[in-house]
């Protein structure tokens, strides 16, 4: 499987009818982005969305970023990325997590407890599953990642996995993740840009992706190991860590970023565009990414 160095991540898509999506993926693909990553925690389901943007689209790679260990048993899941495998070989990338308790209890109806023993005991059905499925298989394994920002879960997805896909990261989180990882499993951390050379336009676009995320321990508890504070993490994020988190300005700024988390380990980077039109689809931010990364 090649997915290339810099994807798309997105989840503007949703908000999109499925004629209108097939267009735009098509036009992504064009554009000449290795990947596709798009999640589930409150739109489409993760893997009959996936075969939705594979049937849309000839050679780029389709990734959930990431599908939820809590919503399908390890057998749904290990037969849903087979299914998709056998029907677009080498082209779907299957990227699972745990998700957020908030996300999961509050949403779902789930109790969310001991993450890491929850993933390696899913890890572990997954492959008894494997050996039960009964359909036709795909012609290559296929690969799958975790997502992981701790040391312990990116060292699950190191003896288990083919990779860790990171989530609201810096570079210095994408050095460090190398380490545990070791040179031979693919490290996919997610980078939010917004193409805006004005701060404070910039930031108040950057923002309301921040504060989001910003109510979920998992993340906090990560920043929080690389070095931000509590008043950092306040009121939507400080401007530190805003502008660690989000890549603002011109193109050649975006670009900059993607090189400096490529510097730091990275195999590939998933880019999310943000704009002011959370609805929207940023595709003229798409095209220019595009021309400047080639």
């Amino acid at each position: 499987m090649d997915i290339g160095r810099v994807g798309i991540w997105t989840g503007q898509l949703d908000y999109q009818p499925a004629s209108v999506v097939r267009e735009a993926v098509a036009e992504l693909e064009e554009l000449g982005y290795g990947a596709l990553w798009v999640g589930e925690a409150r739109g489409r389901e993760a893997l009959s969305n996936a075969g939705l943007l594979l049937s849309a689209t000839t050679r780029m790679t389709v990734a959930t970023g990431i599908a939820n260990i809590w919503v399908r048993d390890a057998l749904a899941m290990a037969a849903g990325q087979f299914t998709l495998a056998e029907a677009h070989p080498e082209r779907f990338l299957l990227g699972i997590g745990v998700s957020h308790a908030p996300l999961i209890e509050s949403m779902r109806g789930h109790q969310y407890h001991r993450p890491l023993a929850t993933m390696r005991q899913y890890l572990d059905a997954m492959e008894q599953a494997v050996t039960v499925y009964r359909a036709v298989p795909p012609p290559v394994t296929p690969p799958r990642v975790l997502a992981a920002l701790g040391p312990k879960m990116l060292g699950l997805a190191a003896e288990r996995t083919q990779g860790a896909h990171t989530y609201f990261v810096p570079p210095e989180h994408t050095a460090q993740a190398r380490e545990v990882l070791g040179r031979d499993c693919w490290l996919i951390p997610e980078q939010a840009v917004v193409l805006e050379t004005e701060p404070d336009r910039a930031r108040e676009v950057a923002r309301r992706h921040t504060n989001a995320y910003l109510a979920l321990p998992n993340y906090t508890n990560n920043l929080r190991r690389l070095g931000f504070t509590d008043d950092d993490l306040s009121d939507a994020g400080s401007d530190r860590l805003v502008d660690a988190i989000v890549a603002w300005g011109d193109v050649e700024a975006v670009t900059r970023r993607v090189q400096e988390h490529h510097d730091a380990g990275a195999d590939h980077v998933c880019v999310q565009v943000l704009i002011s039109d959370r609805r929207g689809l940023p595709s003229t931010e798409w095209r220019e990414v595009a021309t400047a990364l080639r």
